[in-house]
């Protein structure tokens, strides 16, 4: 997450916090991402819908995509908005854009929630439990928990391989898991980004050489590779959040019918790893028409959202 970290990723770095409070949003990575302030928040369009997505995020480019055809077979305008977090809490907070449905609860978006959420609604979980973690192939024989690491570091060339620099996955690898397992004199963890990370793991998958990554459930890889999570006897990444669906203060009553339909949804690891791997399958660009033909395949379940 992603990965605040959407993955998702799913991000806590605080100094972003204060560049995401004065609207010319800046991303952590260091590069600018700005809301689009022309969406006519307060115009009455009942059917317009405009949804953020932070890219890179694989369960978010699901939900989002996956919730633009159904709305738009519903006869909604939608419009998806890709920012990093921290513009997507400002531009939710701030009416600049309706919807975010990858925030990571309590814990992974806590400090962004901290500081916008009184201007924001939680519309639904659909997804839990959500993890951070740190994984290895499983041809990785000796390397099953954290705490291993660190007699295998030559293995790994001393490095763990990380996505995003902002994100709340590389913040609590960088600021709880390498200090608790006493990894910081053995490991160096490097910033990337997801896509990134991904084509690293793939890599070493395909050349059989020991790697280590920060990674998050759910996410596609673990239904495509060979893939074990690293335990976490310390806890250092903390009780897994809820992938939920927030909004701007007052979309529930401009849209009770959008909401009530969103209150509704959910998805097992299985049905959204599907529905990933059908993403990742079609190929960039094609993330819509994915979508649709996993709905077509699962009618019912996307029936029993719409009630």
């Amino acid at each position: 997450m992603n990965r605040t970290s959407r993955h998702p990723r799913r991000s806590l770095l605080v100094g972003c916090i204060a560049a995401a409070l004065t609207l010319v949003t800046t991303a952590c990575s260091g590069d600018t991402a700005t809301v689009d302030s022309g969406s006519g928040r307060d115009s009455g369009d009942k059917k317009s819908v405009k949804i953020a997505l932070v890219a890179g995020w694989d369960e978010d480019i699901a939900a989002t995509y996956l919730w633009k055809q159904i709305l738009e077979d519903k006869g909604y305008q939608v419009d998806v908005q890709e920012l990093d977090v921290a513009s997507t809490y400002t531009g939710v907070a701030n009416k600049q854009v309706d919807l975010y449905l990858d925030a990571w609860l309590p814990s992974t978006h806590e400090t962004y929630w901290k500081k916008l959420g009184s201007k924001m609604e939680r519309v639904g979980a659909w997804y839990a439990p959500a993890d951070l973690n740190l994984t290895v192939p499983t041809y990785v024989k000796d390397v099953n928990t954290i705490a291993d690491l660190k007699a295998h570091a030559s293995e790994f060339g001393g490095q763990i391989v990380g996505i995003e620099a902002g994100s709340g996955l590389m913040r609590l690898t960088r600021e709880s898991a390498i200090p608790a397992y006493g990894l910081k004199n053995d490991y160096q963890l490097t910033e990337s980004s997801t896509s990134a990370m991904l084509s690293a793991l793939q890599t070493a998958i395909n050349k059989k050489k020991p790697i280590v990554v920060t990674l998050w459930r759910p996410h596609w890889a673990y239904a495509k590779l060979p893939l074990k999570v690293l335990k976490d006897p310390k806890g250092a990444y903390g009780k897994p959040d809820s992938a939920e669906i927030v909004a701007s203060k007052g979309f529930s009553d401009n849209h009770p019918e959008v909401a009530g339909w969103l209150k509704n949804f959910k998805l097992t690891s299985d049905q959204l790893g599907s529905l990933e791997l059908l993403i990742q399958e079609k190929g960039q660009g094609k993330e819509q028409e994915a979508a649709k033909e996993w709905m077509a395949q699962n009618k019912s379940v996307v029936d029993a959202w719409l009630k």
